[in-house]
């Protein structure tokens, strides 16, 4: 009988994809990770589904949070950014 090699899947997927997906606003280059440990899954949960704020900050952490918020962002630019990485990465947040 054959087992299921997590470290193996997780390295093949990673391999076929990269580990970050990127964005860019206004020239500057942007990650969030295309996959996450649990304990950032449940700091996720842990915020309300409303909070843009808190969301973005989880997933680009302190340094690029602080990037980020330099730029005229607006909510539905946030939403097209979140629906593409949904989409993309096969994660969906910030739908309540």
């Amino acid at each position: 009988m054959t087992r299921f090699n997590v470290n193996a899947a997780r390295a093949q997927r990673l391999e076929a994809v990269g580990s970050d997906w990127e964005f860019e606003l206004d020239d500057e280059v942007f990650t969030l990770p295309r996959e996450f440990p649990r304990s950032t899954a449940k700091r996720l949960s842990e915020v309300d589904d409303n909070d843009i704020d808190g969301l973005l900050a989880v997933l680009l952490g302190d340094d690029q949070f602080e990037r980020f918020n330099k730029h005229n962002v607006t909510v539905q630019d946030v939403a097209a950014l979140l629906e593409a990485y949904g989409s993309e990465t096969g994660l969906s947040l910030g739908e309540g």
